[in-house]
């Protein structure tokens, strides 16, 4: 599957008003797109930082629903968005779960990586990180996305709620780490958490 997200910050004290818009907007909007797998919208309320993440069953669906959408989504953003970054990425690991409650959180993880690397940092993520994440208490599903073409990755992963997320900190550093020695070329860029704010993985996907 392919993934588009986009990262976008602004005034913390408008974030409500961009969140309100598109809780009640995106999943309709995503739905009516031919080749619609899934969506996930998240906010970092404290720094005003909204992320979301539309998952397609090709590249093409990707693409054609970014045109028909882009302009939507730019209005719903405003007026709380200073900044707005849009990327595509190649899911290559993906354990989703079928829904995340109220209070679910999620943590992000971004990291550059050498082209050659990609099927070796994929399988230390899929052999190694990734199961041991599932013995964590509170750990509901993971993915891996990687941008080839740009040597860029993500991984994401969702906890049950707070607690569960501030919990497994130390277990999942330790994976982490494991999973980037074992994949070789990674150079981690950044480490965030969000409250989740709107799961929808539909029953196909």
């Amino acid at each position: 599957m392919f993934v588009r997200t986009v990262y976008a910050t602004g005034d913390p004290a408008k974030l409500d008003q961009a969140l309100d818009g598109l809780r009640a907007e995106a999943v309709g909007l995503l739905t009516a797109q031919p080749g619609y797998r899934g969506y996930g919208l998240f906010a970092n309320r404290e720094l005003g930082i909204v992320t979301m993440g539309s998952w397609w069953e090709s590249a093409q669906a990707e693409r054609d629903s970014d045109a028909q959408l882009k302009q939507r989504r730019a209005e719903l953003l405003q007026p709380f968005a200073g900044t707005v970054t849009t990327d595509t990425w190649k899911a290559v690991v993906a354990a989703r779960p079928a829904q995340a409650g109220p209070g679910a959180w999620f943590r992000m993880t971004r990291f550059d990586f050498d082209r050659a690397d990609a099927d070796r940092i994929a399988a230390a993520y899929r052999e190694g990180a990734l199961p041991a994440m599932q013995k964590v208490d509170g750990f509901l599903g993971g993915s891996m996305l990687l941008n080839d073409e740009d040597e860029r990755g993500a991984v994401g992963g969702l906890f049950v709620d707070k607690a569960a997320l501030v919990a497994s900190r130390g277990p999942v550093a330790e994976a982490r780490a494991k999973a980037v020695t074992a994949g070789g070329g990674v150079t981690l860029r950044s480490l965030e958490e969000f409250e989740v704010v709107l799961l929808d993985v539909p029953q196909h996907g």
